[in-house]
């Protein structure tokens, strides 16, 4: 093969000099994260040696952080970035009679995992990075050691980890941001180099025909098949495909699986810890969605998988302006102008009205258009709202606000194609969360109050058509703070949340309270009697009292004096003063821990038993049959009960056990529609806790209770993330703490209605209709 002139080696190297540069400023960016990463997880609410080794993690890479980074950047300038030969064969023999240990191979576990959630984020940069760089430098591949390839990266990350001697414990925790952090900014990085090359002319116009490897089995199978692969490079068997580009999913088609390992993936271990949520595996399946679509247009519209912003052409441009002027400001769908109420009595006359107005714009936009890509993508856009006008589990006045936003979306998706790509564009998130929380909306708990949001949430997007994607993600982050506070006001869900707000509150208070007592008695020889009294009963008092007076109320007050009296009653009383102060302070002293426990919630016949075990401690007291107390610790006690919140700490106290009657009881709240979900059942794992605290407010569940399934709605979660409430159509309550709801989502008793979000389901139907009728693209 002929040398490669100067110059296009010279562009390959200053390709890879770019991307170093760009990934070696990313890395104080990404130890800053995991250090924020690792601060929130040490002041999450856990047990107490969960919270140590959160501790133990965040000063252990605080104390390594610096050598990572360094290690790192060293890695990246250290020679080879260029292609390496393979290692001699008596290398490669050695290496394969050598015993590998278990930290090795997990090493290589967490460095495979990396590379793959980054090879699902970058593929299609990478694919066209690697063609570049293969033209440039005349090789049929990238080398094993090229610092372009996600496994290099990863092994770099992982190896300096260990390196630095940061243990995988501490990577553990991270793992997932790390994941996310560099999935968002390599993607950023390959798309920078793309773009310095295609400036410099290097394969602006990638034709990926010619390296398509065909067999005959393949094309035997489908001719449909090898056009669809034609736009689309042959990956090696090295580098497996995400299931999300590949196709492989449910929603992936005969004929648009790509070339590599079975099944397009390594193992399916590693794929499940990698998805270690059922969320995450519903992403991973909505992205594979549009991957699929991407893949199905690249076949046969011309430049639509290019990812960079494009600019509308100027008649299409004049058509849209036209349309959306002579619109703009009404709230019918036939464009003209009504009253701003849309009543569920017209609306659906008015989405048949909004179905036909859909199609009509849809015709004048494609005749304007002067590109195929132009044309696929409004006719994907007509294809994806025609499927969320028909769902008809949202009300159909709602589904009449959602067809205004075809105009809007209509033109962030000519702009920016990250829209096909990508779940989390702000245009997408907006729709989505709208139509999650919509679902059931006839029969939703304040539905008049949404409907108001979501029409206002469409007016202040058609009022602001060229801002873009900016304006969606404004009125995406308004709608969320909404829900945050929506559902938590509305009727017997405000009640209910009155309710779990103070019994969490409660059980907080009552298990702190218990741990701060057990430390100021913790090496005082005070009578088993009386210390079970004080952690069991007394500190659930004093929580009582705490949230109904509060802390500093003169109630309050006395009962926490009450307790350092009564350790001081047990003590061995010597001299006669002492014990005639002992008899002096009984009655008054056993009249305020009735007066507590009454509090509490317990009856007299309960009262009567600890009350008798005190008397029979005071007894052995006063003949100094008990051991003695110092005065000045009596008085120390006493003076840190009085101000015992400033002490209290902010670390987890575990599942909160649920005694929603015995707070009825004592706050007088009416909790006749709240059905409490208490502690038991079976332990669920960590997965099912990490799915439990991504649930979003307004999402609608079925929930399976006593063999009574109901649909109940997301309502409201405790600031501790402990308590969750979920809201049924008839006025119902369901309150549950976060162990019960994980197990409840793991035995499948709380199902999400829907499992892909709506313009996921809106894309799946649209490709549908394209694979059976391509032609209706540019027709």
């Amino acid at each position: 093969m002929p040398a490669r002139s100067p110059p296009l080696s010279l562009l390959a190297a200053q390709a890879r000099a770019l991307f170093t540069d760009r990934a070696a400023r990313m890395l104080p960016e990404l130890a800053e994260s995991l250090g924020a990463a690792l601060s929130e997880l040490a002041l999450r609410p856990a047990s107490a040696r969960d919270v140590q080794q959160s501790h133990d993690a965040l000063r252990l890479f605080q104390a390594g952080r610096s050598a990572w980074v360094q290690g790192i950047l060293g890695a990246l300038v250290r020679p080879p970035l260029a292609p390496l030969a393979g290692p001699a064969p008596g290398a490669v023999e050695l290496e394969k009679m050598a015993l590998v240990g278990n930290e090795a191979v997990e090493n290589r576990i967490f460095a495979s995992r990396l590379a793959l959630r980054l090879l699902d984020f970058s593929s299609w940069e990478l694919s066209d990075l690697r063609l570049r760089i293969q033209s440039l430098e005349g090789v049929p591949e990238l080398g094993q050691q090229d610092i372009f390839r996600p496994e290099v990266m990863a092994r770099h990350l992982v190896d300096q980890w260990m390196l630095a001697g940061l243990p995988q414990s501490v990577w553990l925790l991270v793992q997932d941001t790390v994941h996310q952090t560099m999935a968002a900014r390599m993607l950023e990085i390959y798309h920078a180099t793309n773009e310095f090359l295609i400036q410099r002319e290097v394969m602006a116009e990638i034709d990926l025909r010619p390296l398509l490897r065909r067999t005959p089995s393949a094309l035997a199978a489908s001719p449909s098949a090898a056009n669809t692969a034609a736009r689309r490079p042959n990956v090696p068997d090295a580098d497996p495909l995400p299931d999300a580009v590949a196709g492989n999913g449910s929603s992936a088609g005969p004929g648009h699986a790509r070339r590599g390992r079975p099944g397009g993936r390594a193992s399916g271990d590693t794929r499940q810890q990698t998805l270690s949520t059922p969320l995450a595996r519903m992403r991973s399946r909505s992205q594979g969605v549009l991957g699929h679509l991407r893949q199905l247009l690249s076949s046969r519209v011309e430049d639509f998988g290019d990812p960079r912003v494009r600019r509308v052409s100027p008649q299409l441009e004049n058509a849209l302006s036209q349309l959306q002027s002579s619109g703009r400001g009404d709230t019918s769908p036939d464009g003209s102008v009504q009253a701003q109420e849309t009543g569920a009595a017209r609306a659906p006359s008015q989405l048949d009205e909004a179905a036909r107005a859909l199609r009509r714009r849809t015709g004048v936009l494609k005749s304007a258009a002067s590109t195929s890509a132009e044309k696929a993508t409004i006719e994907i856009l007509a294809l994806m709202f025609q499927s969320i006008l028909a769902e008809d589990r949202i009300a159909p006045q709602i589904r009449v606000w959602f067809a205004r936003l075809q105009m809007p979306v209509l033109r962030v998706a000519l702009a920016e194609p990250e829209f096909f790509a990508s779940l989390e564009h702000p245009a997408r998130q907006l729709i989505d969360r709208m139509g999650s929380c919509a679902l059931g909306f006839d029969v939703t708990v304040a539905g008049a109050v949404l409907e108001s949001e979501i029409k206002r949430i469409v007016q202040v997007v058609e009022q602001y058509p060229e801002t873009g994607r900016r304006v969606f993600q404004l009125v995406h982050e308004e709608f969320e703070r909404f829900l945050s506070r929506f559902f938590a006001d509305q009727g017997s869900v405000a009640r209910a949340v009155s309710l779990a707000q103070q019994l969490e509150q409660k059980e907080t208070l009552t298990v702190q309270y218990t741990i701060e007592m057990r430390l100021l008695l913790d090496d005082m020889p005070v009578r088993d009697e009386i210390r079970e009294f004080l952690f069991r009963t007394w500190a659930e008092v004093l929580a009582i009292s705490a949230i109904k007076n509060g802390p500093q109320h003169a109630q309050t007050l006395l009962f926490k004096q009450a307790a350092a009296d009564l350790v001081w009653a047990g003590s061995a009383k010597p001299s006669r003063s002492e014990r005639s102060r002992v008899i002096a302070a009984l009655p008054r002293q056993l009249g305020l821990l009735r007066q507590g426990m009454t509090l509490a919630g317990l009856g007299p016949a309960d009262q009567d038993a600890p009350l008798k075990a005190f008397s029979a401690v005071m007894a052995d007291a006063l003949m100094s049959k008990t051991d003695p107390i110092p005065q000045e610790r009596i008085d120390a006690m006493a003076r840190r009960l009085t101000h015992l919140e400033d002490y209290l700490s902010e670390q987890d106290i575990g599942d909160l056990p649920l005694d929603a009657n015995r707070l009825v009881t004592m706050v007088g709240i009416d909790a006749a529609d709240i059905e409490v979900i208490d502690a038991g059942g079976s332990q669920p794992t960590e997965a099912m806790r990490a799915w439990g605290r991504e649930l979003q407010p307004g999402s609608w569940f079925s929930l399976d209770r006593n063999g009574k399934v109901s649909q109940v709605q997301f309502a409201w979660c405790s600031e501790r993330k402990q308590l969750h409430l979920f809201a049924a159509a008839d006025g119902r309550c369901f309150l549950v703490q976060m162990r019960r709801l994980a197990a409840y989502l793991q035995a499948g008793l709380l199902v999400p209605v829907d499992d892909d979000p709506l313009t996921v389901r809106a894309t799946r139907a649209a490709l549908a209709k394209l694979e059976a009728n391509p032609e209706r693209l540019f027709g």
